[in-house]
């Protein structure tokens, strides 16, 4: 485990199978709803095809057809997606939600690059700052 600071704010990094996965719990500490952003990023249509497309590319235990009929019903009102429930009905390893001490939402680094960018410009030039001076695997 390694953590970094962006904005004042300590982001923890675990290392996985070789891979390293950013906080995006840590992310939004400082942020007044922080918590329902990452759910709401989620239940972005935008959001759903950039992690079906990862997933396809790095998971080839991804669950395609799955992955299909989250896609087609993202971007209506009433679509919800939770985390763990993204991992349970696609089988994605590109975002993690662990409970316990560390707890919290994990996204692989690309991931974690591409939430920054939607929660905030200035995070995601900070964030990738620390990308070029931080060795992530």
């Amino acid at each position: 485990m390694a953590k970094i600071i962006v904005n004042e704010t300590e982001i923890t990094i675990i290392n996985i199978e070789g891979k390293d996965y950013i906080s995006l719990t840590d992310m939004v500490k400082g942020i007044d709803n922080g918590l329902a952003l990452i759910e709401k990023w989620l239940r972005n249509k935008n959001t759903i095809e950039f992690l079906g497309i990862w997933e396809e590319i790095y998971n080839p235990d991804f669950n395609s057809p799955e992955f299909e009929g989250i896609k087609n019903s993202a971007g209506v009102n009433r679509f919800v997606l939770s985390v763990k429930q993204w991992i349970e009905k696609t089988n994605a390893v590109g975002i993690i939600a662990k409970s316990g001490r560390y707890g919290g939402t994990y996204a692989h680094k690309d991931i974690a690059f591409e939430f920054a960018s939607w929660v905030s410009p200035q995070q995601h030039s900070r964030l990738c700052f620390y990308k070029s001076t931080y060795m992530l695997v």
